[in-house]
């Protein structure tokens, strides 16, 4: 194919030195590239190239040619083919969040029916019996003046979550402790992504200890998974209506495979429930965790929340979504601590054919690096870009319902934690609901006495599939007698 002469290259674009063989990837950790891609791009700019390898990719930071890029899947790119096959390797299955082309739009339309407002309204009671445990654990903790392991209880409360509404089951992992789902979701999908970054595949030659576990956490999750829709079929085989009115995702997906000319096969019915469990169990729980660390660093807005939850929602065995929906502070808080530390930071795509981006010629098969935070923390978009400062985010409650900006200004289309285009995350209004049942109920209930890590430094922004929070632990003291949930 001849280019345009005014067409650039990714190969002459500017960008950090290169070894051979390896390119770049002895200049980036895993567990921190989305801050090295940063760094990068303050030195070179909102769009260079790195070699993680052999062959160059595409780091595209400026936010109107990601919304564009996004916007562009699934017909003119999708995830890195890498990561599918990587997933396949370890026995991963067809699911939404690989699938693509025709196969992602049938899978599409049935996930987004589950995670519609509808659907996740009808839920509402099982989400507060879940956030009632969670204030009875920590209940316990404050009477005991225990430490709190965020990232481990966040977790064990959006799997509860999540596995209510994708296949309708107690697991109840905050009071009966692990499961055999919540033993082995750590796992995966960071080491997808490890290998995926990996410059040399060479787990295919020899396993680490860390393969091993990854290849049988894979296996244990899909015979778990298995087995629950095994038992999904036979109560629907006793309910003929049940594939009318699935009464939650897994009916919803059963019924799908089974009508006649179905795409859809009992391993797709397993790739989505795995798929919704893990991408459900870190994003939220990391997006709290990090929202309580910034309140109780920030004593004013720790004020203002509290005074907002105690005034409005002060129990939370009595939450009502109306409720709920009335915390505009702790909505701005939200948005405010998820453009500071996104879980997603970053997102690869793959180009299916040859294209253009900005000046760029892009041959099919590149792989293109969005950053996701490089604008959102920009002097020139938000004024003091690293400090949190929720009230940039509050819009009168008469213009909310139409407003693309807030009235400090600001294009809500420059911080994307959720992705944009037709690929944004089905989930996110489920996980908004969770963040504030969660964080409400805490605010209703206790006084965050601290929320740090042991050495008294920040915590770190540790990188796997998502972005967690570094070794936080929290101690409450209950402001109220805690009944039993």
């Amino acid at each position: 194919m001849n280019n345009p002469p005014t067409l650039r290259q990714i190969k002459n674009l500017p960008g950090p030195r290169a070894w051979p063989l390896v390119g770049n990837a002895l200049q980036v950790k895993v567990s921190r590239i989305h801050r090295d891609m940063e760094q990068w791009c303050l030195r070179y700019g909102p769009l260079f190239r790195v070699y993680l390898g052999r062959n160059p990719l595409l780091v595209v930071a400026h936010h109107a040619t990601v919304s564009a890029l996004l916007r562009d899947r699934p017909d003119g790119f999708r995830r890195p083919s890498v990561t599918a096959f990587i997933s396949s390797e370890i026995g991963g299955l067809s699911n939404i969040f690989m699938a693509e082309g025709a196969e992602w739009r049938n899978q599409r339309r049935m996930v987004m029916a589950a995670f519609a407002p509808r659907a996740i309204k009808e839920y509402f009671p099982v989400l507060v019996k879940v956030g009632l445990r969670l204030r009875k654990r920590w209940s316990d903790a404050a009477a005991q003046h225990a430490s709190i392991d965020l990232s481990a209880d966040l977790k064990r409360y959006t799997v509860d979550v999540i596995a209510g509404l994708a296949f309708g089951q107690d697991v109840n992992t905050l009071e009966s402790g692990d499961n055999v789902i919540q033993q082995h979701l750590d796992r995966i999908l960071p080491g997808i992504s490890r290998r995926s970054l990996s410059a040399v595949p060479y787990w295919r030659y020899f396993r680490l200890p860390q393969d091993r576990r990854l290849e049988q956490s894979s296996a244990a999750l899909r015979q778990a998974v298995y087995s629950l829709i095994e038992q999904a079929r036979q109560r629907m085989q006793h309910n003929p209506n049940a594939g009318d009115r699935p009464a939650h995702l897994l009916e919803a997906l059963i019924a799908a495979a089974d009508q006649p000319g179905s795409a859809i096969d009992n391993d797709t019915v397993a790739g989505n429930v795995s798929t919704m469990l893990l991408a459900g169990e870190d994003t939220t729980a990391n997006s709290i965790a990090w929202l309580l660390y910034f309140l109780r660093s920030h004593p004013e807005a720790l004020r203002r929340a509290t005074q907002e939850v105690q005034a409005l929602a002060p129990d939370c065995a009595a939450f009502t979504l109306a409720q709920l929906d009335s915390l505009d502070f702790l909505g701005a808080c939200i948005e405010e601590a998820m453009r500071l530390k996104p879980v997603a930071p970053y997102l690869p795509l793959e180009a299916l054919a040859d294209t253009t981006v900005e000046d760029v010629h892009v041959p099919a098969g590149t792989i293109v690096w969005c950053v996701l935070r490089h604008d959102s923390m920009d002097e020139k978009n938000f004024t003091n870009a690293a400090t949190f400062d929720p009230g940039r985010w509050l819009v009168p409650r008469d213009a909310a319902e139409h407003a693309t900006s807030t009235s400090s200004g600001i294009s809500r289309g420059i911080a994307m934690p959720f992705g944009a285009g037709p690929r944004t995350c089905p989930g996110r209004y489920l996980a908004l609901l969770e963040i504030k049942i969660a964080v409400a109920m805490v605010l209703g209930h206790f006084e965050i006495e601290s929320v740090g890590t042991d050495s008294g430094l920040p915590p770190e922004e540790v990188m796997g599939f998502v972005m967690s929070p570094g070794g936080l632990k929290m101690r409450l003291k209950a402001l109220i007698r805690i009944e039993q949930a």
